[in-house]
């Protein structure tokens, strides 16, 4: 039967061959009754005529990506993480005052709890240097990876970067481990084949094929550095900090997030650039304790429909520089406010978030050609890439003293500062870098990165400032505070 089925199909195609020739054919002669007769065409020129390829043997027959799979997959490591926190009784009485007062707090009290994680990684390095996402290991006290051979160590933490949510670990293995080589990001294509290796749900390690879906995905909201590759690869809870991998085994990314309803793999997924993992783990390598990028030397927004008409933009593409800091990299390119940022090297810049990428991933002291356009006409410089300054010095104090802010610790915001805690590089003004649990402020509501605008109707914009404020208080005061999500909340208060 199965014979018969083919034959049948051969006769098919042989007849679809047969029609499609004769319809490319040009007539040669016409007979009496005025219709076409087609002959056949000599034989110098059948003989260009293309033939079919036929395998020559089952490896071309047996089309797969298992040899991707064994140079790749002994590399991508599982990850199982731990911590015990204390949680509160589930006694509806343990929070009624009524109960308090004649039992106290310790009547209810706390009960340990083992919170676990559970995620994927990459070894990058033959020494045991690993990469896995931020979340994955993020306040865990006990980190477990097991390599593909089941052999289980434990890694400890040689950087974190929330930023853009990549974790650096090390396990010392004894030995040189397999470890992937990273490909240039940039090269992808869309259409490119690509395979996502993790341990989704915990089943172990699994491996799934898909195409880059889309490049520069930049309105994620994932981390502070929006800038993805997407794929249709099957990613799911556990493939975390997993590796994408191309055609050749390189690592072209890091799987860190998916798009979804139900918590499973709708075929969008997205995968951190090899090209900025590269420069955290070269950071961890080099011993430093966080990460410290290029910078702008100013702030950009995205370009809307609405400004490209206003800017005589033929398209709405690029950043706007909306602010420039003084003598700053922008500054000495003599860019201005209100130019549109529309390349950055050789690549085209499509919005404020991608910019931002482009520029954190190039070398400290790099000179790098932008193309920008000013009043309708393109124009180019030269911008030489510098890391943020420490100006004003942040001056970190602890406040002291019979006052509501007592007990927080505060700092001077500079560039610096804000590349550490995350927020905007022009940011000026007073933050709170950490709380003392038994001090007034935290009663408050401040907490790590508040930032306290005016004390007394006295706008604050120095630790002086604030310094200078607290002591004319006189058992008066009226905050007005900035909290980490940027909502401003006034506190009026009796001392």
């Amino acid at each position: 039967m199965a014979f018969r089925v083919v034959k049948n199909l051969a006769i098919v195609m042989s007849l679809i061959v047969g029609v499609l020739t004769l319809a490319q054919a040009q007539p040669t002669e016409i007979n009496e009754d005025g219709l076409p007769i087609y002959l056949a065409a000599p034989d110098n020129e059948q003989a260009n005529i293309p033939k079919d390829i036929v395998p020559q043997d089952m490896a071309q027959v047996k089309m797969s990506f298992a040899p991707v799979v064994q140079r790749a997959a002994p590399a991508v490591v599982n990850i199982y993480s731990r911590r015990v926190v204390q949680t509160r009784s589930a006694s509806p009485f343990a929070n009624d005052p009524f109960f308090r007062q004649f039992f106290g707090d310790g009547a209810f009290g706390t009960r340990p709890r083992v919170q676990n994680s559970l995620g994927s990684g990459v070894i990058v390095r033959p020494e045991g240097v690993i990469v896995t996402n931020n979340h994955v290991v993020q306040g865990m006290s006990e980190i477990k990876v097991v390599l593909q051979d089941r052999r289980e160590f434990t890694a400890e933490v040689m950087l974190t970067d929330p930023r853009t949510d990549l974790a650096i670990l090390r396990i010392d293995a004894g030995e040189p481990l397999p470890f992937l080589t990273f490909t240039n990001s940039d090269s992808a294509a869309v259409g490119d084949i690509v395979l996502a290796i993790g341990n989704p749900f915990g089943v172990g390690q699994t491996v799934t094929n898909g195409i880059v879906s889309a490049l520069a995905r930049t309105q994620v909201g994932i981390s502070d550095f929006q800038f993805f590759i997407q794929t249709d690869a099957a990613i799911n809870p556990g493939n975390s900090g997993g590796a994408l991998v191309d055609i050749n085994g390189n690592l072209l990314g890091i799987n860190t997030a998916i798009y979804s309803r139900s918590g499973g793999s709708n075929g969008i997924g997205f995968a951190i650039p090899g090209n900025l993992v590269k420069q955290v783990v070269a950071t961890a390598i080099d011993g430093a304790d966080s990460v410290m990028r290029p910078w702008l030397g100013a702030e950009a927004d995205s370009v809307s429909a609405d400004l490209a008409k206003a800017l005589l933009l033929d398209k709405p593409s690029g950043a706007l520089i909306k602010d420039i800091f003084p003598g700053g990299p922008a500054d000495r390119a003599g860019l201005q406010a209100g130019d549109v940022i529309i390349a950055f090297g050789p690549y085209e810049i499509y919005d404020a978030e991608g910019l931002r990428f482009r520029v954190a991933t190039r070398d400290v002291g790099e000179q790098v050609e932008i193309r920008f356009m000013r009043q309708g006409d393109e124009q180019t410089t030269i911008i030489k890439t510098d890391l943020p300054p420490e100006d004003p010095p942040r001056q970190i104090t602890l406040l002291k003293g019979n006052s509501p802010l007592s007990g927080a610790q505060i700092a001077n915001l500079s560039p610096a500062l804000n590349e550490e805690l995350g927020l905007p590089h022009l940011e000026r003004g007073v933050v709170v870098m950490a709380v003392d649990p038994s001090g007034y402020a935290r009663r408050y509501g401040l907490r790590k990165g508040t930032k306290i605008l005016s004390l007394n109707g006295e706008r604050i914009a120095s630790v002086a400032d604030l310094q200078s404020a607290l002591d004319h208080a006189a058992g008066r005061f009226v905050l007005q505070l900035q909290d980490p999500s940027g909502r401003i909340s006034t506190w009026r208060i009796r001392w």
